[in-house]
């Protein structure tokens, strides 16, 4: 049995963690509140704060039952990248899989504590409470079983929508206790590229999971179907990215995002190379859908911070 050195368990906590999607998750609840302030709202910082550590939870409790719950299917993955087949971080010579479950349990209580903190400084409204409990909902059956939403072909929608809707939307509500059009007009593009980067993502893992019955939306569509649906998202994104400008999204944070366009052409390309027979660079096609989204993300939020 191998006995890992402190660093090297750190090292590999850190990984189970997956900070890559944590700065992603902090970028878009960063956006809700951004967009607060373009619209003259004072932005109260402790407020911020509390929301941002209860989110942060909520996804952590959520990387580490995924990484649980995955962990025997994923050791079998032979595609996996540092992005997809789990963190890698689990196994022979890795950390133990109870760890996985032992963070999640933690950070539930965690979470459990800064709900509490929430309701008692910030005493947030209607609103608030239902994103809130919706966002768990989501989160918390995403990998548990019975319901395992990720196992269904419905949990990368309910990902979709916790991400690029309820996540902003979280963070705008928090500071002004209502909701404004400018959320769904960044949300519904943004949405578009989480789910194609989610298709992406599971087209390396497509023969484990089909193997273990994990009945992603990419397994229940079918591969080709899924890559298709990857491409048609794709362009949506930045089709509504052109309606939402017609309809009042400022042009500082509409233009700099349609720059992107090139980048979900090559996406495309990319994608339709793997659907033709070509081989598959793995790293490059999930590592093309994580800038695609986390640029959109970044731009949109950065706009809205300085102007």
């Amino acid at each position: 049995m191998t006995t890992l050195s402190p660093t090297d368990s750190l090292r590999l906590f850190v990984r189970l963690s997956r900070p890559l999607f944590l700065v992603g998750v902090m970028m878009l609840y960063a956006l809700g509140v951004g967009i607060a302030r373009y619209l003259g709202n004072n932005i109260d910082w402790n407020t911020y704060f509390l929301g941002q550590v209860w989110v942060t939870l909520l996804q952590l409790s959520t990387h580490y039952f995924n990484e649980y719950y995955n962990s025997p299917a994923d050791q079998e993955n032979p595609n996996r990248t540092y992005l997809t087949g789990g963190s890698g971080a689990l196994g022979p010579g890795k950390l133990p899989r109870q760890v996985a479950m032992t963070a999640a349990l933690i950070s539930l209580a965690l979470l459990a504590w800064m709900t509490v903190m929430v309701i008692a400084n910030l005493r947030p409204g209607l609103l608030a409470y239902l994103i809130m409990g919706l966002a768990f909902l989501g989160a918390f059956f995403y990998s548990v079983p019975p319901v395992r939403l990720e196992a269904s072909g419905y949990g990368e929608l309910t990902t979709t929508v916790l991400v690029a809707f309820l996540v902003p939307a979280f963070g705008f509500v928090l500071q002004t206790g209502n909701l404004h059009r400018l959320l769904a007009m960044c949300a519904f593009p943004l949405a578009a590229l989480h789910l194609a980067m989610l298709l992406a993502f599971e087209l390396p893992d497509y023969g484990v999971d089909a193997k273990h019955d994990k009945c992603t939306l990419m397994v229940r569509m079918g591969w080709q179907n899924g890559m298709l649906l990857h491409n048609i998202l794709v362009l949506s994104a930045f089709l509504l990215l052109a309606l939402a400008a017609s309809l009042g999204l400022p042009g500082f944070v509409a233009w700099p995002s349609l720059l992107l366009l090139p980048l979900g052409l090559l996406q495309i390309y990319q994608m339709r190379g793997i659907a033709a027979g070509g081989k598959p660079r793995w790293t490059a096609l999930v590592t093309g859908a994580l800038a695609l989204f986390g640029l959109l993300a970044y731009i949109m939020m950065m706009t809205f911070w300085i102007n």
